[in-house]
């Protein structure tokens, strides 16, 4: 089984509700189980396109804000998503993170302002595409398109309900 990254959008109420199940639950069951629209399987497309706009030297604001999106910040203690049989992370064992509404709204305004297909190119003209990683075979430019803008769109819906977006891998 790969193990890939995974987010999904919640409100701050279905979090807390999900924190008041597993506290309560003599097994740690916190009832997480967001609904399929709001969520999304990003492969293992995060490192690649970090690395893209690292070799296409992406400015500092918005390479943080693609770092952002899926790395998510530990600030938002999502502990109790990760306990025992109930964990989203159980092939991982990491901790998922998350990004509040404010932060989402941010990372969206900027994932917009990437050109992705720019960046791609740069990368694959320069003859650096085959240190993209993970032994992709061939040019991975629309794998890398397919995931970005699904990554862009994810963030701008979030961003309009005003949710949080969680991240982990699994």
């Amino acid at each position: 089984m790969a193990i890939t990254q995974q987010l999904a959008r919640v409100s701050a109420d279905y979090l807390d509700a999900c924190r008041r199940s597993a506290a309560e639950s003599p097994d740690g069951d916190h009832q997480w189980d967001p609904p399929s629209a709001d969520c999304l399987d990003l492969d293992w497309a995060p490192s690649m396109l970090e690395r893209a706009c690292e070799l296409a030297q992406l400015d500092a604001v918005r390479l943080e804000a693609l770092r952002s999106a899926t790395d998510g910040d530990s600030g938002i203690d999502l502990g109790f998503l990760n306990v025992g049989l109930h964990a989203i992370a159980f092939f991982s064992n990491s901790t998922p993170t998350a990004l509040c509404p404010a932060e989402v709204a941010r990372v969206a305004t900027l994932l917009g302002e990437i050109d992705m297909r720019a960046t791609l190119r740069s990368v694959m003209d320069s003859g650096a595409g085959s240190t993209l990683g993970y032994g992709f075979v061939g040019d991975p430019t629309e794998y890398l398109l397919e995931h970005f803008g699904a990554l862009r769109r994810f963030y701008e819906e979030a961003a309009r309900r005003g949710l949080l977006v969680v991240q982990w891998w699994d």
